[in-house]
C-alpha cells in the first residue's frame, strides 16, 4: 500500500472531522483512484468512519449537543436501509457513478454553505418526514459505503431542526449508526474469507483516520475559522468528485 494514501487518508480525516462529518465518501474515491478492487471499498471506508466519528458523538455527548431523542425517528428507517444497502451487489460502473455524484452534491453543499445559527423557533421534523428522509439517506449510505451525514445536515438545516452544534451532534451519530449498519451489511455480502483478508492488507489506514480525526477535533482552535475548514474541505471533495466523474464517463461512453 502506497504511504501516499495513508497521509491522504488522515488529511480527509482531519478535514472533515473539523467539520463534523467522517470522510466516507472521499476515502472511497481516493480508494478507486488508487486501483483498489471496488468490492472492498465500502467496508475499508465505513470503518475508517466509524472510527472517526465514534470520538466525536463521545464529545457531543458530554458537551450535552446530542439530541438522541430527537434524532432517533431518522434513525429507525436509517439503519436497517444502510443495511440493506450495504447487501446490496452493485457493478463497479454504477458504483463509481453514484459514488461520483454523492461527492459532488457534498462537495456543492459544503463550498455554498455559510456559518449559521438558527435564530427562529425550532421544532422536531414531522415523523413521516425523518422516516422518509432517513430511510433514503440510510440505503445510499449502505450502498455506497457512507455515513449520511453530509446529506443529512442540509434537511436539518432546512427544517430548522436544531442549533449548529445540535445538528453536528446529530449528523456525528447519524453517521455513527449507519456506518455500523453499513458495515454489517457489506460483510454479510463479502461472506468469504480472501474478501476479509483482502481488507486487512490496508489496516494502516485505520490507525491514520484515528489520528486524523484528533487533530481535526483540534483545527477549530488554532486559528482557522470553521469556514475555512470547510471551504478547504469542499475543495478536496470536489477535485476526487470530477476525477471520479470522468472515469464514469469513460466507463459508460
Amino acid at each position: 500500500m502506497p504511504l501516499y494514501l495513508i497521509f491522504l487518508f488522515l488529511v480527509t480525516a482531519a478535514l472533515y472531522a473539523s467539520v463534523g462529518f467522517g470522510g466516507g465518501s472521499t476515502y472511497n474515491a481516493l480508494l478507486v483512484l488508487s486501483g483498489v478492487d471496488y468490492r472492498i471499498l465500502p467496508a475499508i471506508a465505513l470503518t475508517c468512519n466509524i472510527i472517526v466519528v465514534a470520538g466525536g458523538t463521545y464529545a457531543f455527548t458530554r458537551s450535552g449537543n446530542l439530541r438522541l431523542r430527537r434524532i432517533a425517528p431518522f434513525l429507525i428507517t436509517s439503519i436497517p436501509a444502510a443495511w440493506a444497502g450495504g447487501r446490496i451487489p452493485v457493478s463497479e460502473t454504477l458504483f463509481i457513478g453514484a459514488l461520483g455524484f454523492s461527492l459532488l452534491a457534498a462537495g456543492l453543499h459544503l463550498a455554498l454553505d455559510r456559518n449559521r445559527d438558527v435564530d427562529a423557533e425550532l421544532k422536531p421534523a414531522p415523523a413521516a418526514l425523518a422516516w422518509i428522509v432517513g430511510g433514503c439517506i440510510g440505503f445510499l449510505s449502505g450502498l455506497v459505503g457512507i455515513g449520511g451525514g453530509i446529506f443529512l445536515a442540509p434537511v436539518l438545516y432546512l427544517i430548522r431542526w436544531g442549533k449548529p452544534k445540535e445538528i453536528a451532534g446529530a449528523c456525528s451519530v447519524f453517521i455513527l449508526v449507519n456506518s455500523l449498519s453499513g458495515l454489517a451489511g457489506q460483510l454479510m455480502k463479502l461472506g468469504d474469507m480472501n474478501a476479509l483478508s483482502m481488507i486487512g492488507a490496508y489496516w494502516m489506514l485505520f490507525p491514520a483516520v484515528l489520528v486524523g480525526g484528533q487533530i481535526g477535533s483540534r483545527m477549530a482552535n488554532v486559528g482557522l475559522s470553521s469556514l475555512t475548514i470547510k471551504r478547504l474541505t469542499a475543495a478536496l471533495i470536489l477535485y476526487v468528485s470530477v476525477r471520479l466523474l470522468l472515469r464514469w464517463y469513460g466507463m459508460v461512453f
